[in-house]
């Protein structure tokens, strides 16, 4: 037995619309006819789905298109070596604690103030450095600490196109999915460029920016430049007391008419007797080898008894073995390198790996005078990345040492929340007291260096208290990854009971989870795109459609037709009668 029935059959049966006409007036007939049309019609254009949405003061929630939303999510601090982050000794080297989240490795820091030809073999195998990278020997002047200094560099290329295939090599990332190509001085190293046989990563010691190099006042200073790349380089010790020539009558200025071509090496000899924070880089096709990170900061430290500097401070930030003089005034010492990237320049290295290619492109196709900074690093790193390894920690009531270099093409306006600095040098040149000025902007010219003196006594002058307090450039681009904010080079001045146990500020996790994110910087999420204010100030492209709306619609539409076609039949029926 059939249960259901053929609505359409019925419609199209002879009999049921023969019956319909007989019994209906035509008048009536037209009349519901016209009225029904007429509502259904009326429904259907109230209905009608438009090709765009008003979306009103509160927006509809917006579609979700995002690519690869777990790999471009990261952890603020991947918290890899806690233990690094302890006050330690080894060797004999007392090396301070360093609450950050990427502390350097204390090793380094051991085999940087002894060298290595006066550490355990145990410690040098901790570390990535050849054992000709730094040897300290002869105490000269028989104050209790070496005094001829012998130290070795490459040049190293970050983030290039491999010739093994169509991927980067030695990557190092400056923000969330950013991996411009760069090229730094670096100590001599052993064994693999890469973390490990599965990587692509660079090993921690080489990395952005070329390292801080201190050496002692008085000491005689070697400086080999062992030159394993494809372009020649050299290094020019600016600012730094030295010869025009070494003893043996070679150049000692490092200037472009004294290239050391690939495969080649040189050394520079000092012996300098003005101590300051001075500067290095490279003088071969300036503009470009410069730019590409070919630069760093070298401080002359003064000459006190049994003084056993940290030569290298790789990466820069907090110097955890301070010189004598330094720990005799101050609690703490760090150095803020700038730097800024043109990404039309650093791409040049990522499209080829032909050495004739590349130095074509650099120097006869990019024009410098046409360039632009995109990326803005502190210490090599740009926000949030900042946040891992260039947080200033303090306590309340210290005196902390600032070493601050500008390798940007353009001004630094450093400015540190909620406190004025004093500059204590300029140049590598100390101020008297009575030219010591007191401020909260520093204007740095490019390769120019500041020493501040910065104090944490919550007087309403030198600090307003304790807090989570942003220092950053004041030069509108200096806080932007390639025109997206918050990026650059901001970077936080944190008093310790406000960062929690892996060194990250406290009351940023909802900052964390937006930027912490390669999409962000990658352009493909809104600034305000997650939260409770997502649906007002998140993405204004495509909304839900409204299924309702649709359905009604197609009903009223549909009924207004079939009806129609139905009244048609109808009427012919009629006239036939």
């Amino acid at each position: 037995m059939r249960l259901g029935f053929n609505l359409a059959g019925i419609y199209n049966s002879p009999i049921f619309i023969e019956s319909f006409c007989r019994y209906m007036p035509k008048k009536y007939l037209i009349l519901l006819a016209i009225l029904l049309i007429a509502a259904l019609t009326a429904v259907a254009v109230y209905f009608v789905p438009a090709p765009s949405q008003k979306a009103g003061i509160t927006p509809p929630a917006t579609v979700f298109n995002r690519s690869e939303e777990t790999a471009a999510v990261e952890k603020p601090c991947s918290n890899e070596h806690p233990d690094w982050r302890q006050a330690q000794v080894i060797d004999g080297v007392k090396i301070e604690a360093a609450p950050s989240c990427e502390p350097d490795n204390p090793y380094d820091i051991a085999v940087a103030v002894k060298g290595t030809n006066n550490v355990s073999m145990q410690t040098l195998m901790q570390t990535h450095l050849a054992q000709d990278a730094l040897t300290m020997t002869d105490d000269l002047d028989n104050d209790g600490d070496p005094d001829i200094i012998r130290i070795k560099l490459e040049v190293v290329e970050l983030n290039g196109a491999s010739p093994d295939g169509d991927f980067l090599i030695n990557t190092f990332n400056i923000a969330p999915g950013i991996q411009p190509g760069l090229w730094v001085f670096a100590p001599k190293s052993s064994g693999m460029a890469l973390k490990n046989f599965n990587s692509l990563v660079a090993n921690p010691l080489l990395r952005a920016p070329s390292p801080v190099i201190r050496v002692e006042q008085g000491d005689k200073v070697y400086i080999t430049l062992e030159n394993t790349h494809y372009l020649p380089h050299t290094i020019h010790l600016h600012g730094v007391d030295h010869s025009w020539a070494t003893a043996g009558g070679d150049d000692n200025d490092g200037m472009e008419e004294h290239p050391v071509f690939p495969g080649k090496s040189h050394t520079y000899e000092i012996q300098p007797r003005h101590a300051g924070t001075m500067f290095y880089h490279c003088h071969v096709q300036t503009a470009q080898h410069y730019m590409m990170g070919l630069n760093g900061m070298f401080i002359v430290e003064e000459n006190r008894p049994d003084n056993w500097v940290q030569t290298f401070n790789i990466g820069a930030g907090q110097v955890r073995h301070p010189s004598v003089a330094v720990q005799k005034t101050y609690n703490q010492e760090y150095d803020l390198y700038y730097q800024s990237v043109d990404k039309k320049l650093a791409q040049i290295i990522q499209n080829a790996n032909d050495p004739r290619l590349i130095a074509h492109r650099m120097s006869r196709e990019y024009n410098m005078t046409e360039s632009f900074e995109n990326y803005f690093m502190l210490n090599g790193h740009s926000f949030p990345y900042t946040l891992r390894d260039a947080v200033i920690v303090a306590n309340e009531n210290e005196d902390i040492k600032l070493h601050v270099a500008n390798a940007q093409r353009s001004l630094v306006a450093l400015h540190i929340h909620g406190h004025k600095a004093t500059i204590t040098a300029l140049d590598g040149v100390d101020q008297p007291a009575g030219s010591q000025v007191t401020r909260d902007v520093f204007d740095i010219a490019p390769a120019q260096r500041i020493d501040l003196r910065l104090r944490t006594q919550n007087n309403g002058l030198d600090s307003y208290g304790p807090g989570l307090w942003m220092f950053h450039d004041h030069v509108p681009t200096g806080t932007t990854t390639d025109g997206m904010e918050p990026g650059g080079n901001m970077a936080i001045l944190a008093y310790k009971p406000m960062i929690d146990e892996q060194g990250m500020p406290k009351m940023h996790d909802a900052l964390f989870d937006q930027v912490f994110n390669k999409d962000y910087y990658a352009k493909k999420q809104a600034v305000w795109g997650e939260g409770d204010f997502a649906p007002l100030l998140g993405e204004a492209g495509l909304i839900p459609p409204d299924y309702v709306q649709i359905v009604v619609f197609g009903l009223a539409a549909g009924l207004a037709i079939g009806l129609f076609i139905f009244v048609l039949l109808v009427y012919k029926r009629k006239q036939k009668l």
